[in-house]
């Protein structure tokens, strides 16, 4: 692999990008912990609502979605159905599905809109960082090209 020399405008737009990533994530982490979530579970939350399918989600896709090691996210959901935030159904080939329950989804409906501001607040911060990235590297292409 070749090495590139990263510029100090790239140094200094992937810093700011990921403080804001790292400023969302603890925004998050508060208002879910608020609720009486932990963080883990409001993303499981969120994932099987966004991305599942018809409403449910497979263990083992929630387990990739997560970056969770498919016990860790059978833990998690077995906590969550403990709760009363979901439940978890065998498929034929013994295939694990989860559903929200109507408790989960209410604290969604809570947690989400506030999600969506601080997101749209942080959004032209956030698109700057990624533009000086984007924006610096076509710079130097098309230097090279030339």
């Amino acid at each position: 692999m070749p090495k590139e020399s990263l510029s100090e405008i790239e140094y200094e737009a992937l810093a700011n990008l990921r403080y804001r990533i790292r400023k969302f994530r603890q925004f998050s982490a508060d208002a879910a912990t608020r609720l009486g979530l932990a963080p883990p579970e409001h993303q499981a939350l969120l994932a099987i609502k966004g991305l599942g399918i018809d409403g449910e989600m497979s263990v083992s896709s929630l387990a990739e979605t997560l970056f969770l090691a498919p016990a860790a996210a059978m833990e998690l959901t077995e906590g969550l159905r403990d709760r009363g935030f979901l439940t978890i159904a065998t498929k034929p080939k013994h295939r694990i599905v989860v559903r929200l329950t109507d408790q989960a989804e209410e604290l969604l409906r809570r947690l989400t809109p506030a999600h969506l501001y601080e997101i749209r607040e942080m959004a032209p911060e956030l698109m700057q960082a990624l533009r000086a990235l984007q924006d610096h590297r076509r710079m130097e292409m098309a230097a090279w090209m030339q």
